[in-house]
């Protein structure tokens, strides 16, 4: 059973409704996956306090709220839950293209270790970091393919190995703090620009 629960995640009470809502809806919750994120692109000649502050309350401050509304209503349950954060491979091979993105995706990566500890024992906190996997207005089907043929696999993300990558984590009671990359290997290679600039002239 799905529902669906709108909310801006920039705004704060929004964010703050969106377990409060889930429960009165499915009766309890047991994990979020934060996997909505703003994607501006900046770099450091055009950044502002306005797109800093942008991205960091939707990709940053939103996972801290609802994790810490998960673990309220964990505690009150006595129930085990999870968090898993998506950020991004570029954390471990960063460029300077996305600034404002890339720093607050940087600061949830940081978030994550810190919330294991301070929500622990009812809720566990992990990352996954996926590689390119989606096309966009700037890479079509067919530049995505030769994109991900250049990774050290050889071979591109899927949005199902990113899926089996959270229900490993979810399902794995042992494992928090930590996160892991899917990517095929492309944070093993440095790259100067983001992948959407990469193999253009």
């Amino acid at each position: 059973r799905a529902v669906a629960l709108p909310a801006e995640l920039a705004d704060e009470a929004a964010t703050e409704g969106l377990v409060p809502g889930a429960m009165a809806a499915l009766g309890r919750l047991a994990a979020v996956v934060n996997s909505a994120s703003r994607f501006e692109h900046d770099t450091i000649d055009t950044l502002t306090h306005a797109s800093l502050d942008a991205h960091w309350r939707t990709n940053t401050a939103a996972g801290l709220i609802l994790a810490r509304a998960l673990h309220r209503h964990c505690a009150a349950q006595r129930r085990a839950g999870c968090v898993v954060n998506l950020l991004d491979q570029k954390l471990w091979a960063p460029n300077p293209d996305h600034l404002s993105y890339t720093l607050s995706k940087a600061a949830l990566a940081a978030a994550t270790p810190i919330m294991a500890q301070a929500l622990a024992p009812w809720v566990r906190v992990v990352g996954v970091a996926p590689g390119l996997t989606l096309g966009s207005p700037d890479i079509d089907a067919e530049r995505l393919a030769r994109l991900q043929s250049q990774t050290p696999l050889g071979l591109g993300v899927t949005p199902d190995d990113i899926a089996r990558t959270v229900q490993y984590l979810l399902d794995t009671p042992s494992i928090t703090g930590t996160s892991i990359v899917v990517d095929a290997g492309s944070h093993l290679t440095r790259m100067s620009r983001d992948f959407a600039f990469s193999d253009t002239p």
